[in-house]
């Protein structure tokens, strides 16, 4: 199959010039109501060989950049005015027949969700094979010998394995290697990584980004990397594009944005995100204030100015603010009338100092409480009975005021102990002692209303725990109701309107519905009902993790100051070890079930570290160029809870196994070491090898 002429003639456009220029794009998306722009004026170059990262809010335009450049915009989506420009030719002049040969081939795309882009019906090979066989007329034979070659390019085991297996039969981090495969298969000149990595643990999230740095050094390939990740964006990219609202609002490259930010939207953005030496009582966040516009009611002249800090009536309302070039920079530019005038380094002006929450007597107490579930071995429900181990031997303690985090990768039992806690689920066998009560074998349906009143969860997704039927306030009172809280409706309706109060939302959001309001906004509906049987202890699950960052501040700093005013115990589930460095008193670390390591935050984040906590930290982006990083990336994923390894759970990945004499590692599952200051460690290392352990995470000397 031979490409259009039109097409091979950019072969010989110039290596010099940019294999990508967007020129003052604007997108609209056009309904029965009305137009809605949801891209203005956008303008950016990515070179050969360079990685542009694309960073913001949901909602400020990245993914449709993206379409925009793949043409894939639906029906209603439009590209209004200016140009996308690939190896010199404008992509938006191009016909039906010239697109279909350059996507896939010459640009490629990389989707948030993996199992989007897989045919759930075709093996993996077949799927592989498929690109270079339509693309390059290649024959079946070669093309399967290049899918297994890919395939271990993309450092997956066994590629014979692999090629023959079923998407549905790979954990989520293969499939998204397999994606990212077969967008290689044509060897690209430009990918487009849209999110690659959100649904993924931090530790395989490590593998991929360090996966797709060095393929795009192998093939020379040139990216736009999209991700709301600021940390993750400094590993994978040489420069940045900061959007806001259908706008870019600063670009240059990663060290002048991150160190010399010219634009007050990005230097909010810095300032909602834990970076270390970050603290919820000395130096809390600060949330950006005000919400994000709605693509037909944006303001005049800037769109971030009823948000910023330094805007000035009559000024940075009068018109259209254009992108400004910064003097002695590398192509820094800014969208903002003051930032010549604006102090970059004076400290924040709103940060308050929070008072440090006490912590009281135990509350919660876990003492060798074991969860095994009873599944069929065979696929249609035949075959020999399997246990599944989703818990083991878990002990611990929390106190009335405390922030207890709980983390570890997909697969390692925090959600089941979640639900054992809440009694969705029966342990096993252990105890579980809450108050004075042992709750470990009485299901929810069972439980006494002070005790379900006093154990309360607020859910990762905001969107699925609210009821689209049924107004905010009548859901509170629905709670309060259960709980049977007040004599009277008037009595609970006050209450109501107190949990809004408390939660931060205005008391008209009590009429509204679900859909007219931000997915922070639902988030804080959630908690409110949380609250609303005066919850003394709260399970958080991932709270925060569907959240921008922007709302994430808020979000969090809006627990924390629940906590300080109910004294709560707080248990917040999360892969996100920033977050939890930055509000948790203690970290306690799972794996496959086990717990592995728990101490105080302090020291869980310095060695010594158990093996697994020393990876998770190695693993996590940190959107600051001062801090230098050893990276550790764990071989292999996460082994089944059904047929879990003998002897240590972590053995089958863990680097220090070597300084355990003999094949303790394989045999025994270790003890318990108690180290200084009640510093738990699940681990055969002796104390002097645990003692020459070094910090993952340091930061950079002058």
């Amino acid at each position: 199959m031979t490409a259009p002429a039109s097409v091979t003639a950019s072969e010989t456009w110039d290596p010099s010039q940019p294999i990508l220029e967007i020129e003052h794009l604007s997108i609209s998306f056009f309904t029965r109501m009305r137009e809605i722009p949801a891209v203005m004026d956008f303008s950016c170059r990515v070179m050969a060989g360079e990685a542009m990262g694309l960073v913001g809010e949901s909602g400020c335009g990245k993914s449709t950049v993206a379409l925009g450049v793949m043409r894939e915009l639906g029906k209603n989506g439009r590209i209004v005015s200016g140009s996308i420009r690939f190896k010199g030719r404008d992509l938006a002049q191009m016909s039906d027949e010239e697109l279909r040969h350059i996507r896939g081939s010459e640009i490629a795309m990389i989707y948030q969700e993996p199992m989007a882009s897989l045919n759930p019906a075709m093996k993996v090979g077949a799927q592989l094979a498929e690109v270079p066989m339509l693309h390059s007329g290649m024959n079946r034979a070669e093309a399967w010998d290049l899918a297994r070659q890919i395939v271990a390019d993309v450092r997956l085991p066994d590629p014979e394995r692999i090629i023959n297996a079923y998407p549905h039969q790979l954990s989520g981090g293969q499939q998204q290697r397999i994606v990212i495969a077969m967008a290689l298969m044509a060897k690209p000149a430009l990918l487009i990584l849209d999110e690659p990595t959100t649904a993924l643990d931090v530790t395989v999230e490590a593998g991929i980004v360090d996966l797709v740095k060095e393929l795009g050094e192998k093939y020379g390939t040139s990216m736009l990397f999209i991700s709301h990740n600021l940390g993750l964006v400094m590993d994978v990219c040489d420069r940045l594009c900061v959007m806001y609202s259908g706008e870019a609002v600063e670009t240059g490259n990663i060290e002048q944005v991150f160190d010399e930010m010219r634009h007050p939207y990005t230097q909010a953005l810095f300032r909602s995100i834990p970076l270390p030496g970050a603290d919820k009582n000395a130096r809390p966040l600060i949330a950006i204030p005000g919400n994000f516009p709605l693509p037909h009611e944006r303001p005049p002249g800037c769109n971030f100015g009823p948000r910023c800090d330094y805007f000035q009536k009559g000024r940075c309302d009068a018109a259209e603010v254009p992108m400004v070039l910064v003097p002695d920079s590398d192509r820094h530019e800014t969208r903002c009338l003051r930032w010549q005038e604006i102090d970059w380094t004076a400290p924040p002006a709103k940060r308050e100092v929070k008072q440090k929450a006490e912590i009281g007597r135990v509350v919660l107490k876990m003492e060798d409480l074991r969860k095994y579930y009873s599944v069929s071995g065979g696929a249609f429900g035949g075959g020999a009975r399997k246990v599944v181990k989703a818990n083991e031997t878990l002990s611990f303690e929390a106190r009335e005021g405390e922030t207890l985090a709980i983390v570890g990768e997909s697969g390692c039992g925090k959600s089941t102990f979640a639900k054992v806690l809440m009694g969705l689920e029966t342990a096993t066998s252990g105890s579980i002692m809450l108050f004075d009560e042992n709750v470990q074998s009485t299901p929810i349906q069972k439980r006494n209303t002070d005790t379900v009143s006093q154990v309360q969860m607020v859910f990762q997704n905001p969107f699925d725990t609210l009821n689209p039927s049924m107004s905010v306030g009548r859901q509170i009172i629905r709670a309060l109701e259960i709980f049977k809280f007040g004599k009277s409706d008037a009595e609970r309706r006050d209450r109501m309107l107190e949990l809004l109060d408390l939660v931060k939302l205005p008391r008209a959001f009590a009429e509204r519905m679900p859909r007219q309001l931000s997915g922070g906004q639902k988030q804080r509906v959630g908690i409110a009902r949380a609250f609303a049987g005066g919850a003394k202890v709260v399970v958080a699950d991932e709270p925060v993790s569907a959240l921008d960052v922007s709302v994430q501040a808020a979000v969090t700093d809006l627990l924390m100051d629940i906590q300080r005013e109910n004294r709560t115990t707080l248990l917040f589930i999360s892969h996100d070890l920033s977050i939890v460095r930055y509000l948790s008193d203690r970290v306690m670390v799972m794996y496959l079930g086990h717990v592995v390591e728990m101490g105080t935050t302090d020291q869980v984040f310095a060695p010594p570290y158990h093996p697994y906590t020393e990876a998770l930290l190695s693993a996590v982006p940190i959107a600051d160029t001062r801090i230098i990083r050893k990276r550790i990336v764990l071989e292999g994923d996460i082994p089944s809870a059904m047929n879990p390894p003998p002897g240590c759970p972590f053995q089958t990945r863990c680097r220090w196994k070597s300084q355990v004499p003999g094949n303790l590692c394989e045999i025994e599952v270790p003890p318990v070491q108690v180290l200084e200051g009640g510093h738990q460690l699940k681990c055969h290392l002796s104390r002097e090898v645990l003692a020459r352990m070094e910090p993952v995470i340091k930061v950079a000397t002058e």
